[in-house]
């Protein structure tokens, strides 16, 4: 239920719904929902992650690049990178971590 969840959460958020998914001793993964337009800010990740997009397309920022992710697209994100995303279209994404 946890996408379905999410999705009743976009339609009332002003900002990217996130949600547990799974975890484990050394790994997690999160699910996070966007509306259009929506955008998850600059920030790092501790462990080392990879993002991939089930539904939308997104725009994935780190450093002085931009990558534009489509429906199964995915990239790797090390660890204390600073990067953020960005909502083209409402958009699911699952990160695992660890």
């Amino acid at each position: 239920m946890t996408v379905k969840e999410i999705k009743e959460k976009l339609k009332t958020s002003k900002n990217p719904v996130a949600k547990s998914f799974h975890n484990g001793e050394h790994f997690k993964v999160l699910l996070f929902g966007f509306n259009k337009g929506m955008k998850l800010n600059e920030h790092t990740a501790s462990l080392p992650t990879k993002l991939l997009v089930i539904e939308g397309d997104v725009i994935y920022h780190q450093e002085k690049k931009d990558i534009r992710l489509k429906q199964f697209d995915e990239v790797e994100i090390p660890a204390g990178v600073t990067h953020s995303v960005a909502a083209i279209s409402d958009s699911m994404v699952v990160l695992t971590q660890g």
